[in-house]
């Protein structure tokens, strides 16, 4: 062989290894390019990319178990982004519920929910950073819906006014989904464009308003806090229908001595899912199997702490998105085994009298020493609130229940 040819040989061979090498870099390249597109691009949506991993570590372990094996370790999550970073609502149905040999038995409020259920954080429509700047003590956040402008209206008028309390300031804030799908969608969506330009207090986010949808603004509002709002150490979180005491709320804030695991309101212990298909309320066994659910506060209204919210941020990611919101909240503090404790200031089922006399229960002797009564409807609560800051002579201070 001439010396000619071994030359070209060897060249040939060794154009091929290179064009081998370059192949093997072009593929590492596009794989690294693909996580890194699927970790940061807005158009994959992130209740898509965890559906799989969700459903194979809790969705349905059993009808013995709901609770995942949890490890003393800590639920901040030291990743969280400089902001909102959720830019797509669009999120498939996870069609593999459909082959669930009971899906067709817990009908269809529960099997929509179920379809939809990994679907987590939307977009934000309305974003208010600014609301937790420098010094604030206490934001108080509420949920509503777009339909109920007289009852923000009221409270913005009444115990929702942002001021300074004893030297304390206070932040208000609305969480909103947005209307039902139906022809008066736009008109209402528009009236709460303006409604947020003059007063600047909503944050909504691209899912639909709906009983089920509840639990959508507990987790979205305990991550917009950890990301915006890490130096506010009191949050209040309520009903648009209840009477506030900011002044009582902040006096007893400012005796609070717990400031790691503050939650306290008025504490369910034994309340038991409910089982009659026909209530709204309804959870199958095969969700949550257990006689009773973790303890938690009524959601009429409660008080807790900034360090605590952040920390069930953490843990809400550890559990499956469930139907009924209260309730989620127990089995939040569950995983981070931190008790709810009871205010007999806070009476998120109103103020039950022995009297005769009607409307007793409305009576503003009682509220002056509370912290939370709930339900008032707008009119009630100007009201109450204009009875209890005018000079007020009252005999008897305490209810009788």
């Amino acid at each position: 062989m001439s010396l000619s040819r071994i030359r070209r040989k060897i060249s040939n061979k060794f154009q091929r290894i290179i064009l081998v090498v370059i192949l093997l870099v072009i593929g590492v390249i596009v794989q690294v390019a693909v996580l890194r597109y699927q970790n940061s691009d807005p158009d994959k949506n992130y209740q898509d990319i965890q559906k799989d991993s969700k459903s194979k570590s809790m969705a349905f372990p059993g009808l013995g178990s709901f609770w995942m094996e949890y490890e003393n370790r800590s639920f901040i999550d030291n990743s969280l982004v400089q902001g909102w970073d959720v830019t797509n609502a669009n999120c498939s149905a996870n069609s593999s519920m459909v082959s669930m040999p009971w899906f067709a038995g817990v009908g269809e409020r529960i099997q929509r929910f179920l379809l939809y259920r990994h679907c987590r954080y939307f977009p934000m429509i309305f974003n208010h950073p600014e609301k937790c700047g420098e010094d604030i003590y206490l934001l108080m956040v509420v949920k509503s819906v777009i339909t109920q402008y007289k009852r923000r209206e009221a409270i913005r008028r009444t115990w929702g006014q942002e001021k300074e309390i004893r030297g304390k300031k206070i932040r208000l804030l609305f969480l909103l989904g947005t209307d039902s799908k139906g022809e008066e969608q736009a008109h209402h969506q528009k009236l709460l464009e303006y409604e947020d330009r003059v007063f600047g207090d909503i944050l909504q986010w691209d899912f639909e308003d709906s009983f089920y949808n509840l639990t959508l603004k507990e987790v979205g509002f305990l991550k917009w806090f950890s990301i915006y709002c890490q130096s506010v150490p009191y949050i209040f979180k309520g009903d648009d229908d209840v009477f506030v005491n900011t002044v009582n709320v902040v006096e007893f804030l400012e005796s609070n001595k717990n400031t790691t695991d503050l939650i306290t309101g008025d504490v369910l212990t034994t309340s038991a899912p409910n089982r009659d298909r026909n209530s709204k309320y309804f959870i199958p066994e095969v969700m949550f199997s257990e006689t009773f659910y973790p303890p938690y506060v009524g959601g009429g209204g409660f008080l807790m702490g900034g360090p605590l919210a952040m920390r069930m941020y953490g843990a809400s990611n550890e559990l499956e998105i469930f139907p009924i919101d209260d309730a989620f909240i127990g089995m939040c503090l569950k995983v981070l085994q931190v008790s709810p404790k009871e205010h007999s200031g806070i009476k998120t089922l109103g103020i039950k009298v022995k009297s005769r006399e009607n409307g007793m229960s409305k009576n503003p002797c009682w509220y002056r020493d509370l912290l939370l009564v709930h339900k008032l409807a707008p009119d009630e609560l100007i009201q109450m609130w204009e009875q209890l800051n005018s000079n007020l002579t009252c005999t008897q201070t305490k209810y009788i229940e």
